[in-house]
């Protein structure tokens, strides 16, 4: 499966005091380039609530290489690493350019909105595998 891209645009919003991108402006940053993953994929977030779906993230493991600055474009680079029934693993790269600044492993459970474990969606397998 190819990598999915997603273009964002640094603003005021996302920086800190220092004029770069705070530290936490990274994860909506990954998570957006996650959901556009799926919409590409033909996964809603709304759809899958409507079937009691949703997901979670489990865990993440992020390494800052670099800054990005306000007025950047930046490309989130989202690429699927392995699935099983109710898993997702991704790895996800925020470049500026050909430069890395933010990796990201990051594992989505599917849950049913109640509670406990729920399997990936048929449609989501189904194209996981090509």
């Amino acid at each position: 499966m190819t990598p999915h891209h997603l273009a964002v645009r640094v603003y005021y919003e996302d920086t800190d005091f220092s004029g770069n991108v705070y530290h936490a402006s990274y994860l909506k940053f990954f998570e957006r380039g996650r959901t556009e993953f799926l919409r590409d994929l033909g996964i809603h977030h709304s759809e899958l609530a409507e079937q009691g779906i949703a997901f979670a993230v489990r865990s993440m493991q992020i390494e800052f290489e670099g800054a990005a600055h306000i007025d950047d474009l930046l490309d989130v680079e989202t690429s699927v690493a392995s699935f099983s029934g109710a898993r997702l693993t991704l790895e996800q790269v925020v470049r500026r350019g050909d430069e890395v600044l933010t990796r990201a492993t990051v594992v989505v459970v599917s849950i049913k909105v109640g509670g406990g474990a729920a399997r990936l969606p048929r449609l989501m397998l189904a194209a996981l595998k090509g």
